[in-house]
């Protein structure tokens, strides 16, 4: 095996190489720290607010960079190797950016603290689309948060930067073909290993050169977007000895449908599978543009959602109305699980050492499934879940034949409420029999009680939501908000 004993990328217009990490620096310290680019801020230190969000590129599959917003805060240093990355800093060449000048002209900084990140989230848009719908402004700004401007202003301004300049003139579009070039020979397909004070910073190349290392070394902390993991360090201060990163590993990022069914690899990113995902299961939009922002969605994995094996993790209980499994790897041995097998009780799942999730399969659902999931949050975009539920049920001939719901929020793990779906199975398709079934919830759970919302507050949430699904299922609108339109 050959290795590499140094991280490499772009910062702005520079390459960086590294031989030495500190154990779980972030990106934002790096920035701030090393190379004294302060125009990224730190705010919550925990992907929560925006204030340091830069623009990371990557090839993508047309072989191009493809330019995507993360939170500087909660990404590794180590995890960069291969990418351009790009801060607030270098927007301002030869006068303000047309981003910068839109936010000025529109009177969309106050204290200027966020207006950093606001405009990097902004850039990335524009970039992208130069003639944004409201709506979209608002998605691409869910991850950034302003406790003073208020947000009218900044989004006055986001559609008004199309107005200022075409993006096909800014150097991350003009110069895409150099920066393909100099992404391109950064691949030399080489471990990447770094070594200090007994810690091991590991970048594989494969799958099967992850399954090697761990042979070598089990206990490691497999990383991918840095999502939850980057809490354990800027949180909890966590020292983890032996971190392994999977933003290299282009086999864990494949997307595929097969025999009706979706097949993605552990390490795609929600962004990365939002395309195939919602054109086969529109159902899942209403959720899934409500996982975190945009920042968190073009880094965080659904394979690490699941391995975490939180209880309020977003996607497992809807793939387990969907009846997902999970395959399994330790070295060239796999297994195929169920997904709700996965999950053993809290802090616990069916996971070996050296065992590591390989690839997500969701079969797509029948046209005769009923299929609907609902997030309910304190905060409608961009927070943790309270309680989320999940409903699949097929009807024939005004009868219940099949029924999974499954809950997030409700239990020390992603769970199914058997008796609920007992109670369902065989009757007919009333309000009747969903009262009655309404009855079974206190057989199946005992929430959760914590500041996120108290137990009686979701028993009785969860309780409705089967209400609320038969109502909708039924054509009746129960969502005074709006369900997002994309």
């Amino acid at each position: 095996m050959t290795v590499r004993r140094t991280v490499r990328f772009y910062l702005n217009d520079d390459l960086v190489e590294l031989d030495t990490i500190p154990q779980g620096q972030t990106l934002l310290d790096f920035l701030r720290l090393d190379r004294m680019l302060r125009g990224t801020k730190e705010g919550c230190a925990e992907g929560d607010c925006g204030a340091c969000t830069v623009l990371v590129g990557r090839i993508a599959t047309d072989d191009r960079p493809a330019y995507e917003t993360i939170n500087a805060c909660i990404r590794f240093v180590a995890s960069l190797d291969g990418t351009h990355v790009v801060t607030v800093d270098t927007l301002a060449r030869d006068g303000l950016h047309p981003v910068q000048q839109a936010m000025l002209d529109n009177h969309a900084s106050q204290c200027g603290f966020c207006t950093p990140g606001f405009v990097m989230s902004l850039y990335g848009q524009w970039l992208d689309n130069p003639s944004p719908s409201r709506r979209q402004v608002e998605q691409a700004l869910q991850g950034n948060l302003c406790r003073c401007t208020g947000y009218t202003p900044i989004i006055n301004a986001a559609q008004a930067i199309g107005n200022y300049a075409d993006p096909t003139g800014d150097p991350l579009i003009s110069g895409r073909t150099a920066m393909t070039n100099k992404l391109r020979q950064l691949q030399d397909g080489k471990r990447v290993v770094i070594e200090a004070d007994g810690n091991r910073t590991i970048l594989p190349h494969s799958a099967d050169d992850l399954a090697d290392i761990l042979n070598t070394y089990p206990e490691a902390t497999l990383i991918a977007g840095a999502t939850d993991v980057g809490l354990w360090v800027t949180k909890f201060m966590r020292d983890l000895k032996t971190m392994v990163f999977l933003n290299r590993v282009g086999d864990l990022q494949a997307v595929r449908v097969e025999d009706n069914v979706i097949v993605l690899g552990a390490a795609v990113s929600y962004t990365q599978a939002t395309d195939t995902l919602l054109a086969a299961i529109p159902e899942l939009q209403s959720l899934w543009l409500r996982i975190g922002g945009a920042q968190v969605r073009n880094a965080g994995t659904i394979g690490g959602n699941i391995a975490n094996g939180s209880p309020i993790g977003d996607t497992p209980p809807a793939l387990i109305c969907l009846d997902a499994s999970i395959v399994l790897r330790k070295g060239d041995r796999r297994r195929t699980l169920a997904l709700e097998d996965f999950f053993i009780e809290y802090g616990k799942q069916d996971r070996q050492p050296g065992e590591f999730v390989e690839t997500v399969r969701i079969p797509i659902p029948s046209k005769h499934d009923r299929f609907r999931v609902y997030k309910l949050t304190k905060r409608f975009d961009e927070d943790i879940t309270a309680t989320l539920g999940a409903f699949r049920i097929r009807v024939e001939q005004r009868r219940i034949v099949e029924a999974c719901i499954a809950y997030g929020g409700m239990a020390a793990i992603p769970k199914r409420a058997r008796s609920v779906e007992a109670a369902l199975i065989g009757r007919a398709w009333t309000r009747e029999t969903i009262e009655t079934a309404m009855d079974c919830y206190a057989d199946d759970f005992t929430p959760l009680n914590d500041w996120r919302a108290s137990a009686a507050y979701r028993m009785t949430a969860a309780r409705n939501l089967l209400l609320r699904f038969f109502l909708e299922s039924e054509g009746e609108t129960t969502d005074v908000r709006g369900l997002i339109d994309g």
